[in-house]
């Protein structure tokens, strides 16, 4: 293993080390085929597939996107072939790109989500990511991702069916993100991923209309950055889960301080619609930055601490 290798793996849990911490976020790189058109994402640390369900979705009526001063409203409502055609198109393609495949599954009731996590068993992927926090159906009603007993008792059923680690998605529409958190832990989560999009809106004052579709929708971008290094670090305090952190990110500073707020690992989102090679990008400023600071991914994760307090988390 090279020097620059060596400074960048990132020991995710046991058996799953990924090779940098750069990964992309769900909903917003397809499965990694289209991005593969652009670079060679076989040089990022993982893929993360958009959300599959156990029966096709059309999604959300139309508009379903909004572009904002600080970043996006985006309501598409999960929309996705079904769990029987993505694993025989998407999936089959996508795992010979080369990175580990976290495939994100969803449903809207107990029996729908472990529905998909049984079908997926065997698929190929090194992990999956469950989608407790879309906010874009069932009325942003989230819940699995806002009461911490259903969130333990689904997470516990899941992880009875399921022979992939299981990373669970949490949403910022809360009031305590910890108490969430350590509820998908108690359940048996093997990680979590933190954090989904804000709910928002955004309006047409001269027509008097919502800009999006159903009204309310899921904010994303360079604004909610701070907001995502606060749940981190709330919940970094609480427990010792590896975090996917997401929210916000476009450069290799904000993957930095993702990583010292409590982040093993951090997903890029957003800005890959703006530029399809960002994460790549990234990628390269990230090892220059840690080799000019002497310092490796796994030396500087968790390390946070307040202005004058001795040590670190």
């Amino acid at each position: 293993m090279s020097p620059a290798e060596s400074r960048l793996e990132c020991p995710l849990l046991p058996g799953l080390t990924l090779r940098n911490p750069l990964m992309t976020a769900s909903g917003t790189y397809g499965a990694g085929l289209e991005g593969d058109q652009f670079g060679d994402v076989a040089r990022l640390g993982a893929l993360v597939t958009k959300t599959v369900t156990p029966h096709p979705r059309a999604g959300n009526p139309p508009p379903r996107i909004h572009e904002t001063s600080g970043g996006m409203l985006n309501s598409i409502g999960l929309e996705n072939p079904g769990v029987d055609a993505f694993l025989e198109n998407d999936l089959a393609r996508a795992l010979e790109l080369g990175p580990p495949i976290f495939l994100n599954v969803a449903g809207e009731s107990h029996e729908e989500f472990a529905s998909v996590v049984e079908r997926v068993q065997g698929s190929g992927a090194a992990a999956l990511e469950v989608n407790l926090s879309c906010p874009n159906v069932q009325g942003g009603a989230l819940p699995f991702a806002t009461d911490a007993k259903a969130c333990e008792k689904l997470i516990a059923d899941l992880v009875g069916i399921s022979e992939l680690p299981l990373f669970v998605k949490l949403t910022p529409n809360v009031t305590r993100i910890t108490e969430i958190a350590q509820a998908a832990e108690a359940g048996g989560a093997q990680g979590l991923t933190l954090i989904n999009t804000l709910l928002g809106l955004a309006v047409d004052w001269r027509r008097r209309e919502a800009r999006i579709g159903l009204g309310m929708a899921g904010y994303s971008g360079p604004a909610i950055k701070p907001v995502a290094l606060r749940c981190i670090y709330q919940v970094r305090l609480v427990t010792q889960l590896p975090i996917l952190g997401v929210g916000g990110v476009s450069s290799a500073e904000d993957v930095l301080e993702f990583l010292v707020a409590g982040a093993s690992a951090v997903q890029m989102g957003t800005a890959s619609f703006r530029n399809p090679l960002a994460a790549l990008q990234v990628l390269e400023d990230l090892e220059d930055l840690l080799r000019e600071d002497g310092s490796t991914v796994r030396g500087i994760t968790g390390t946070m601490r307040l202005p004058g307090q001795a040590g670190t988390m």
